[in-house]
Order: structure tokens, then sequence, then C-alpha cells
């Protein structure tokens, strides 16, 4: 195996991962946080780039990915878990909402349009492309690692470093809600990237691709994975940086309502009408990358489930899809995607932990069945929490576990559940080492 296609594929992987929500979070952190900016920072690193490369160190130590890590609570819930999170990432949800952001956020800079018909017209242009870059699945890794990633990096860097040149550094008050405990503040905005969902895909992708190249060998496929989740990481977090930086110095008058805001007024301030042009140019590159790599992973994972149908079937039928979807508009499409997402990220959050835990004290049925079956319950209850169903019993009861005014509670119960359902295969002697 090449160390080109291993830089390549850390590219590839770093691109996947850097999608419009990436971009835009950064820089609000930055402003809201003030003089608390490292600390508000190294908690969304903590789980915005550590907890994904950790899924991805997770994936490549399973059998079969996703579905073999699901598998281990019971095969028909790996099945169903592995086609929730396919279906919840890609066409209902990450791929028609990157084709919006690409629209509202980067299209929209460049030219001023209104109306439907333009939303649609930029659907057929956007996807139109994306098809034609997925439909080999092995050169995607080639075209977005060697080509859309460089021009990406190249583009983003011209921003920041001409930020770093221009914006002085005075200090800020920190926000309301960054001037109590901002390591956790920022630890919970990464969280919610929801990145790690995400990797349990985008594993896959990489190490089909490393496949693709030639590698067989586990160790290899390994190490290839882990090596290109390193490159990807140490990627994130530079460009974390930069843009949580620019968020924290860029001078403005007015009140900045998010990211894309003060992203917008950066680049204008740089550059002047130039700078929506590039910002229009980084949202784009960021959205179509995130799309290809989505299209490519559930093509292929649906190919291999339902070989019926082939690879190219699948990738129409996805893109399709999230064509449709995208028309609908950016608000009904996390309007619905919200709750799912809500729910599934503790179980999978949950699955990626134990599959590395065993890997150092062996695996136990229980501990699966356990923890994962206590994460789903708190999970459909935040379900309910976001459809705004109330349960005021329930709510005055399980508000006293730690962490659950900020949606955690259900770490503390998963842990106990875990740490029973271990002991009590250890105790019986079914522990797989």
């Amino acid at each position: 195996m090449r160390k080109k296609d291993v830089l390549v594929s850390g590219f590839m992987l770093f691109s996947l991962f850097f999608g419009a929500g990436n971009l835009i979070f950064p820089p609000y952190l930055g402003m809201e946080s003030g003089s608390y900016f490292v600390a508000a920072i190294a908690g969304f690193i903590l789980t915005a780039v550590f907890l994904p490369f950790l899924t991805i160190i997770s994936v490549s130590l399973s059998t079969n990915g996703l579905l073999s890590i699901g598998q281990r609570v019971h095969p028909v819930f790996g099945l169903v878990f592995a086609i929730v999170i396919y279906m919840s990432i890609g066409a209902l949800y990450g791929i028609p909402r990157a084709s919006n952001v690409a629209y509202e956020l980067g299209f929209m800079q460049m030219i001023s349009v209104e109306g439907r018909l333009p939303l649609f017209l930029f659907s057929l242009v956007f996807f139109g492309l994306t098809y034609l870059l997925s439909i080999n699945p092995k050169k995607v890794i080639d075209l977005v690692g060697q080509f859309l990633t460089p021009v990406l990096l190249i583009v983003l860097a011209i921003l920041c470093v001409r930020a770093f040149i221009t914006f002085d550094y005075m200090e800020a008050q920190a926000s309301e809600k960054f001037q109590s405990d901002p390591f956790l503040k920022g630890f919970l905005e990464g969280y919610f990237t929801m990145d790690a969902v995400a990797a349990l895909a985008f594993g896959i992708v990489i190490i089909n691709g490393l496949k693709d190249k030639g590698a067989t060998h586990k160790r290899d496929l390994i190490r290839g994975t882990v090596s290109a989740g390193v490159i990807a990481a140490v990627g994130l977090i530079m460009v974390y940086l930069s843009l949580g930086w620019i968020g924290r110095v860029v001078p403005h008058d007015e009140p900045l309502r998010n990211g894309a805001e003060i992203l917008v007024l950066a680049s204008q301030q740089l550059f002047g009408y130039s700078g929506n042009v590039l910002f229009g140019l980084i949202v784009m590159i960021a959205c179509l990358t995130t799309c290809i790599g989505l299209i490519n992973a559930c093509g292929r994972f649906f190919n291999e489930i339902f070989p019926k149908y082939s690879y190219k079937s699948y990738v129409l039928i996805f893109i399709l899809i999230g064509m449709i979807v995208t028309n609908l508009g950016l608000n009904l499409i996390l309007k619905v995607a919200t709750p799912l997402l809500v729910f599934i990220y503790p179980v999978a959050i949950v699955l990626v932990v134990l599959s590395l835990f065993q890997h150092f004290f062996g695996e136990s049925k229980r501990m699966y069945v356990y923890g994962v079956g206590v994460a789903t319950l708190f999970a459909f209850y935040e379900m309910l929490m976001t459809l705004n169903i109330q349960m005021d019993g329930i709510q005055a009861t399980l508000g006293f576990l730690p962490l659950s005014e900020n949606g955690l509670g259900w770490t503390f119960p998963t842990l106990v559940a875990v740490v029973i359902g271990y002991f009590l295969d250890r105790m019986q002697k079914k522990i797989i080492f």
C-alpha cells in the first residue's frame, strides 16, 4: 500500500467530515466564547474530531464495519440500525441538507435569486455533477482526495491567512452561555455536530477505497484507515482553530446570529465583493465533497446488503431522493431529521465505545445488550422532548441525573448498565477474547 494512497484517503476523509455545518460552527463558537476561546475550542475539538476519529478506528477493527458492530447486540438490530444510519445521514438528511446549504450559503452569496425555480435548477446541476463524480466507486477517493480537497484547502487557506495578517486580537467578553464551564459548552457544540454518526459510514468509504487500491490484508487496511484518520484529524484541528479564531477576532458593529454571517462578513472585509465569491466557493466545494462521500457510502452499503440492484442504480436512487427532498426546503429537512438524529446518536456512541472497549477487555454480549438497551430508552425520551411531547413526571425524575440539563443524562445510567452486563458475563465466564 503506497503512502500516496493513504495521504489521498486522508484528504478524502477530511472532506467528508468538513461539510457546511462544520464550516459555520467554529466561527460562532469563537465569537461567543470571547476570552474563554481556548477552553471552548478544546472541548469542541474533543468531540468534533477525537470522537469521530475513535469511530473510524472502531469501524476499521470490525469485520464488516457498521453492520458487524450493530450485530453484536442482535443480527436484526444490526441490520435495522445500519439501514437507519445510512438513510438518516444519507438520502433523508445529510445529502439534501448539504445541497440546500450549498445553495443558500454558497450560490446565493454570489448571485441574488428568489423563488423555488432557482433552487430546482441549482439542484439539477449540483446533483448532476454529484452523480458524474460518484458513478465510479473506484475513482471517488482519487477525485475527491487528489483534486477537490486540495482546492478546498487552498481556498480556505487564502481566507485564513489573510485573516491572520489583517485582523487584530482584542479582549472580548464571552456570552452568558460560555461564562460558566466553557470547556463543557464547547464539548457539547462538538457533540451536536453528530460527526461520530457520519464516521460510521465514512470509515467504510475509506476501507473500500483502500481495497480498490490493492490493500487486501486486514492489518494493512487497519493501518491505512487509522493513518487516513490521523491525517483528517490533523487537518480538521487546524481548520477548526483557524475558523474559530476568525470568529474570535472579526470586527463587527451589529450582532451576528451564526457562523455563516461571521464568515460572510470576514470575507467581505478582507476581499470586498470577491469575498462573497470566495466564501461561496468554500461552501459549495465542502458540500459537494460531503455529498459525493455520502452517495458512495450509501450506494456501496445497499449494494452489498441487497445486491439485486447495481451500485450505479443505488447512486441514481439516492440522487433522485436527495434532489426531491432538497426542494422541500432546509427548514423542513431540519425539522423532520432532528428528532431522528437525536434518537440514534447516543446509541451510535455506545456501540463505538464498546467496540473499542472489547479489544482491551474482551467482548461481552450482555454489555452490548444492556448498554444499548438503556441508551435506546433515553434516546427515545430525548426524541420525544424534541417533538415537544412533555412528560413532566419522567422529566422531573431524570432531571437529577448528571448532565441531564445538557441532553447527556443517558451517559451515567448507560455506563452502569454496561458495567453490570460485563461483570455478569465475566462471572459466568462468557467473555470472548
